[in-house]
């Protein structure tokens, strides 16, 4: 019997009810949402739910995302109720955003990952935080390393700062990425690159959705 404020699937009756709820919110077919849930509780570490240290391994192993802060910050846009753990719906939500979002879905991702604070903005220090995690600085040891992350931060703000407040808001980051996809993940690599992506897809592809 499953304990107290565990979720479960009591019947075949409700997890159909649940995917075919998750298959009108998402980019995925009833079978690859199937697939993906099958997939999750493999993940699983207690009541059907993956805590951090295994969607860190999904991240590093499958996707190559290897950058361990942003790691924690993809794994906190995907827990939107914040308790650590991702249920069915943040699993399979946040799939269909990293795996087939469209441009506002992953602007908004994105964004999410970035603002550290969850103010609604980014501001100079997450940007120079976030920079510094991923420069490659030159072995010139009488170099600053900070200096070229605060270079960066200045070319990033003359890219993002649509209303020149020295901060990015979220309809900046929208907006520049409308101009530019490519600014997408200035902040660091927090999407999968297309053949790691296209070989996960393959694993819970669905043919017959593919061919619509």
């Amino acid at each position: 019997m499953p304990s107290k404020g565990v979720k479960s699937f009591r019947t075949r009756q409700d997890k159909q009810k649940m995917i075919e709820r998750l298959k009108k919110r998402t980019h995925f077919s009833k079978l690859e949402i199937e697939k993906l849930l099958e997939m999750q509780r493999k993940l699983s570490t207690r009541g059907n739910k993956i805590d951090r240290s295994k969607f860190r391994d999904l991240l590093h192993n499958t996707f190559a995302i290897t950058e361990d802060f942003i790691m924690d910050r993809v794994f906190k846009a995907f827990d939107k109720d914040n308790d650590s753990h991702l249920n069915e719906e943040e699993w399979i939500l946040g799939m269909s955003v990293f795996l087939r979002g469209t441009i506002d879905e992953l602007c908004k991702y994105c964004f999410d990952v970035y603002d550290m604070n969850s103010d609604g903005f980014i501001s100079r220090e997450e940007m120079f935080h976030l920079l510094k995690q991923s420069l490659i600085v030159p072995g010139n040891e009488q170099d600053d390393p900070d200096d070229g992350v605060k270079d960066l931060v200045e070319v990033a703000l003359k890219k993002l700062d649509q209303d020149h407040d020295t901060r990015v808001s979220f309809e900046d980051f929208k907006t520049s990425i409308h101009d530019d996809n490519l600014l997408l993940e200035c902040f660091g690599r927090c999407l999968p690159n297309l053949p790691r992506k296209e070989s996960f897809l393959e694993q819970i592809a669905d043919e017959a959705h593919l061919k619509k």
